[in-house]
Formats: structure tokens, C-alpha cells, sequence
């Protein structure tokens, strides 16, 4: 079973959410994705909200299997403000009463299998956004937050040192593993279409890499995997030169983001999500034993060779922090302590 998120993370996604505590006090909000990773955190931090501030939220949230997400987490699912509604976003979905919000944090980024097969993929983003946006319309909701991704963006110019929004790059549309950014692409365009044709406020919020307790070990996202051999007592395996760029945003800080561009995000309009502090994979995993007080032996696959300037995933933030005042609360060192000490203590459970 999957335990309490730190009560600390919690407390600081209230602390800096007051616009949204304020907009939707006593709203009922639909949650897609809400038994993986990013619904999780929301959800437990609006459950939060109704124990510490009488938030009077409401939360529907759609799961292809009600009672494995009840065994997987039983202290989020068998609440009075938490229900659960059986339905797969890849099918029209029934009505489920008034809504006032709608967070679609549904995808599949995070699972190995369904990324082997790029055509489920893609209409797994597509269709479910489409089937998504009809019954958030179909409940009266007024507002919509897509959680995208920094992937619609396709490859990052090695020479760019930060993504904007602004930059006209895209997923190639001739590569099948390019089926997750293109997929988000017209999933954007789907909610930013019915944005302008009336009825429902639409933000499109675009993430990159996150680190945070409930990180997936089994997937393909490197801090995860680091912080899974590193517990395990094994060495870090890098397969590639570990050279790439990434950044990462702590899932506490991820929250706040969100909940603030759902409640003040522009509607037709996209927001970065992530930091815009780099660092190469090597001394992400270099970090992550240190956060594990752990001497952890680094294996590099191949050693660099080229001269060439490393990949770099590095967003641009400056439209969240100047539009909606938003910043990074969480440094990374800190960030991968909270992950590796939850973590460590999951694994007891």
C-alpha cells in the first residue's frame, strides 16, 4: 500500500495556493489519472485542503479500476469527498453531475508497455482528451488544465539553454516514438479549440522532469531508476555517456504550479512546468547516492567521445513566474532527500 505523502509537502502546497483555495472553495472537481503519479499528489493535497482549511472540495475521480485503487491507497479512496467513477478515457464516458473543474493528468509516460505500442499512444492523448473535454462540458465545468508536456516541443537545440514557450520546434511527425509529444499536441489543440468556441476555460500546463515520492522505479525516467538501485544497494547503471541536461521540479512544487495555472492561467494559453536548473544525468546520479548516504559505484556505458555540446531538456519559466508569479520551492538536494528518505520508508510497509 501506498503510504501518506510527507505532511510538510502538503502544507506547502497549501501555503502557496490561496488563489485556487479561494476560486473553488465548495467546487466539485473531475480528476483523470488520479491512481498515478501526479493525480496522486493533487489528490491528496486537495484532500489536505478539506482537513486543515474546510475547502469543501469534492473530488470525481475516473479510474479504469476502482477497487485496485482502493487497495493501492485506501487512505485517498474510501473518503466521503473522494469518489470514484469506473470509466476508461478511451471510451465515451457517462455523465457524472455538475462539475466546476476539470484536471486531466491521465497519460501514460510513466508505463513501458503501453510506449511499445506509439498508435495506443497517440490515441490514448487524443481520443481520451477529446472524450475528457465532452464530459467536462457535459458537467458544466468552466475551467480545463491539460497536464502536457515539454515533449510538444520535440528535440531541444543543444545550443538553447532554456526551452519558452514561444520556440516553434515540434515532435517529428515521421518518427512512431514521437507518438507521446505529437499526441500532446493535438490534445493541446483539441482543449485551446474548445476554449475558443465558448463554454470552458482551457490552460495547457507543459511538464518537464519531476522527482518526488511515488517517483515510478520500473519506468524509463532516470531519477527513479537511480533511486531504485541505489536503496537496493546496487550500483547506478547509465547507459548512455551521462552527458544530457535535464532539470527537475519537486512534485510539492509541481502541485502548486498546477493548482495555481488551473485557477489563474490565461485560457488558449500554455505554461512550462519545471526548473530551469540543469544538471547532467551523471550527477543526478551522483546526487541521488549522496541523498542516500550511500558510496554507490557509478557505471558509465559509454564514456563520452564527442565534442559535440550534450542534449538538454531545460524549460523556460519566466511566462508561470511572471504571469502567475509562481517560483521553485524546493532546491533538487532537498528534493531528492524527501524522495529517497519516503522511499526507503515505503519499501518497509
Amino acid at each position: 500500500m501506498r503510504p501518506p505523502l510527507p505532511a510538510q509537502d502538503l502544507e506547502l502546497v497549501l501555503q502557496y495556493s490561496p488563489e485556487f483555495l479561494s476560486r473553488f472553495h465548495g467546487a466539485r472537481i473531475l480528476l483523470t489519472g488520479g491512481t498515478g503519479f501526479i493525480g496522486l499528489w493533487l489528490l491528496e493535497a486537495l484532500q489536505h485542503a478539506n482537513r486543515q482549511l474546510d475547502a469543501d472540495l469534492r473530488m470525481v475521480v475516473l479510474t479504469r479500476d476502482p477497487n485496485r485503487a482502493r487497495r493501492q491507497a485506501p487512505h485517498l479512496f474510501n473518503r466521503a469527498d473522494t469518489q470514484l467513477v469506473c470509466g476508461n478515457i478511451c471510451q465515451p464516458l457517462a455523465p457524472v453531475g455538475p462539475l466546476d473543474l476539470c484536471i486531466h493528468a491521465a497519460t501514460d509516460v510513466g508505463d513501458s508497455l503501453a510506449a511499445a505500442n506509439p498508435l495506443a499512444v497517440f490515441d490514448s492523448i487524443v481520443q481520451g482528451t477529446r472524450n475528457v473535454l465532452d464530459l467536462a462540458s457535459s458537467g458544466g465545468a468552466s475551467r480545463f488544465l491539460l497536464t502536457s508536456s515539454g515533449a510538444v516541443y520535440g528535440k531541444q537545440p543543444a545550443n538553447l539553454e532554456l526551452m519558452s514557450e514561444d520556440h516553434c520546434g515540434a515532435a517529428d511527425p515521421l518518427q512512431p516514438q514521437a507518438a507521446y509529444g505529437n499526441g500532446k499536441r493535438a490534445a493541446e489543440w483539441l482543449a485551446s479549440t474548445c476554449a475558443v468556441q465558448g463554454g470552458l476555460e482551457a490552460c495547457m500546463a507543459r511538464i518537464f522532469a519531476v522527482v518526488g515520492p511515488g517517483l515510478s522505479f520500473d519506468g524509463p525516467l532516470a531519477a527513479g531508476n537511480f533511486v531504485r538501485d541505489v536503496l537496493a544497494g546496487q550500483p547506478i547503471y547509465i547507459e548512455g555517456d551521462g552527458r544530457p541536461l535535464r532539470s527537475y521540479l519537486y512534485m510539492a512544487d509541481l502541485c502548486i504550479w498546477l493548482l495555481r495555472i488551473a485557477a489563474s492561467g490565461q485560457s488558449g494559453r500554455a505554461y512550462n512546468v519545471g526548473s530551469e536548473h540543469a544538471v547532467s544525468i551523471s550527477e543526478l546520479a551522483g546526487k541521488v547516492a549522496h541523498a542516500a548516504g550511500r558510496t554507490t559505484p557509478i557505471r558509465i556505458h559509454k564514456p563520452a567521445s564527442s565534442p559535440a555540446l550534450p542534449p538538454r531538456y531545460v524549460p523556460d519559466t519566466r511566462r508561470a513566474r511572471d504571469e502567475l508569479g509562481l517560483a521553485e520551492y524546493t532546491p533538487l538536494h532537498v528534493a531528492l532527500l524527501k524522495t529517497v528518505h519516503w522511499s526507503r520508508s515505503a519499501a518497509v510497509l
